[in-house]
């Protein structure tokens, strides 16, 4: 049966990693929203989280301020109902929890609390869910000695990066579409792309000692292990799309057949974000949506993914070109510069050491992610997010990309602000785009 959010039902929804729906809280879903007479339906995805725990305080923050903020408007929030899904992501052992504790903005959390310590034999070792299989687990060993004797020898650089393709499979070929990140990372020399990653994250002092961070390999050992955490994000990145497509969308044509005068607004943070937008390309019959709204959270996917010409290849469009017409409202997605995972690393692991160093700026550009900048090369309105209370001017099928650099701010390296989503603002700014509140 349902639960309750702030006093609104509440439902969640798990998938595995091929998509394939929890069978008894699907059906449980499907009949207790007709039943229930929900009219709007606000459906949220986690990113990098680990576990159903994490991902339910996630929900209870965001979706817990929404009576509140509709009672300021006058609204009420009777024909709405929440959904969360939990899908199996993976977060580094060593970053801080996207929901931790603390004295945070009007969500009680603190997002610039400092990261746990977690030593790199634990790290890699906490990698084995998100990597399953003997084989697997035997390169992550080997990955894990590497990292803690951290050799002087760039031949031991070179079998880390063997190593990390020999982790990562074959890639995916809808994210071919949208960077060549994970080829560049195994394909590329090693001491160019670690070297990219040490310059990126600022030098904490990590390691200092037999492999201290002031020499050259002590650099390029850093740089090994972000490089590293880049290719779990990938792995993460490619399940978001699977579970998107081949799960959640089929779902949401369930629960439009199920309840034919349903709204249906998707939310996602992070890889949700890229979740629930690969939804929108699994729907069983696009010309019967029910998606009324798509709110993407500093979404870690490519910003060019719903453009219908990339600039730098006219004759091909992004991984989701034509998807914003199943979209029967509008498009919005916040972005700050203070996101330093998709402002800094997300591009990094995309650039190619053969391509011109000159061009860097661009090349960021290129390969960059939307919760930087916002969606690109769709005809977007760009509009500072605004206080609680503020108006709109969302139109059906457009995008919307909201600057969130002066509230979205919070967080330390490596991550930086990009899980700082809790702010009255953005949730604010998620009822008007699903004609909740005035827009």
């Amino acid at each position: 049966m349902a639960g309750e959010i702030a006093g609104m039902a509440h439902w969640e929804l798990g998938f595995d990693d091929r998509g394939r729906p929890d069978q008894g809280e699907l059906n449980t879903l499907l009949a207790e929203v007709p039943a229930r007479g929900v009219t709007d339906l606000m459906m949220l995805t986690h990113g990098w989280n680990s576990d159903r725990r994490q991902a339910r305080r996630l929900y209870e923050l965001w979706f817990g301020q929404v009576p509140g903020l509709l009672g300021r408007a006058g609204a009420s929030a009777a024909g709405l109902g929440s959904v969360g899904i939990v899908w199996p992501s993976k977060r580094w052992a060593d970053e801080p929890e996207p929901t931790a504790a603390g004295g945070g903005p009007a969500a009680g959390l603190d997002v610039a609390a400092p990261a746990p310590a977690v030593d790199d034999p634990a790290l890699v070792e906490d990698l084995k869910d998100a990597f399953p299989g003997e084989e697997r687990a035997q390169v992550l060993d080997e990955l894990a000695r590497l990292l803690t004797e951290r050799p002087e020898d760039a031949a031991a650089l070179a079998r880390f990066q063997t190593l990390m393709g020999e982790l990562a499979g074959e890639p995916d070929a809808a994210m071919a579409s949208e960077d060549q990140g994970e080829l560049a990372l195994v394909e590329d020399e090693p001491e160019a792309v670690f070297g990219r990653f040490a310059d990126a994250v600022p030098d904490t002092g990590e390691g200092e000692g037999a492999a201290g961070f002031g020499d050259a390999f002590g650099r390029l050992w850093k740089g090994a292990k972000e490089a590293l955490r880049q290719l779990t994000y990938f792995e993460m990145k490619k399940r978001a799309g699977v579970v998107g497509k081949d799960g959640l969308g089929p779902v949401l044509g369930r629960l439009g057949a199920a309840a034919p005068d349903l709204r249906i607004h998707l939310l996602g943070h992070s890889f949700g974000a890229r979740l629930v937008s690969f939804a929108l390309a699994g729907l069983p019959d696009p010309g019967a949506s029910p998606v009324a709204s798509l709110y993407l959270l500093q979404g870690a996917f490519s910003h060019f993914a719903f453009a219908d010409a990339l600039p730098t290849d006219p004759g091909r469009g992004g991984a989701l070109k034509g998807m914003a017409s199943r979209v029967g409202g509008p498009l919005v997605a916040s972005f700050s510069e203070h996101d330093l995972a998709v402002g800094k690393l997300y591009p990094l692991a995309s650039l190619s050491s053969r391509e011109d160093a000159a061009a860097a700026e661009d090349l960021l550009f290129r390969w960059g992610g939307i919760g930087h900048d916002g969606a690109q090369a769709v005809q977007a309105t760009e509009l500072d997010l605004g206080p609680v209370g503020a108006t709109y001017p969302f139109q059906p099928g457009r995008f919307v990309n909201l600057n969130a650099n002066a509230i979205v701010n919070r967080g330390g390296p490596p991550a930086g602000a990009h899980s700082d989503i809790f702010h009255p603002e953005l949730v604010w700014a998620g009822l008007a785009a699903a004609g909740l509140v005035r827009r």
